[in-house]
């Protein structure tokens, strides 16, 4: 193998390498529990009484199920509007608001 291939070899390893671990680094952003942004059976956990944990919240934005997002970003994040127009945003605490009967 020439000197230039085996540097090939080297750069490409090298840029692999940098690449995965940015991608390792992005991942381990700050996350924080956010209530009442996630889908029906979309929640990373807590749902409230009689469910399990992930995936278990029966309505959409049940303001005590969470989903984990970026730090400082829950309580900017705004949900569609209740159906009488009442405004609803993502809390870092456990919300009374559309919970299931």
């Amino acid at each position: 193998m020439s000197n230039t291939a085996k540097t090939v070899a080297i750069a490409g390893a090298l840029v692999g390498a940098l690449a995965s671990m940015t991608h390792v680094a992005q991942a381990d952003g700050a996350k924080e529990k956010c209530y009442g942004v996630a889908l029906a059976g979309q929640n990373d956990c807590a749902a409230g009484p009689g469910t399990t944990c992930a995936g278990t919240s029966t309505v959409d934005f049940q303001g005590n199920a969470w989903k984990f997002v970026e730090a400082g970003t829950c309580a900017s994040m705004e949900v569609p509007a209740m159906e009488d127009g009442t405004k609803r945003m993502g809390s870092t605490e456990a919300l009374e608001r559309d919970i299931p009967a």
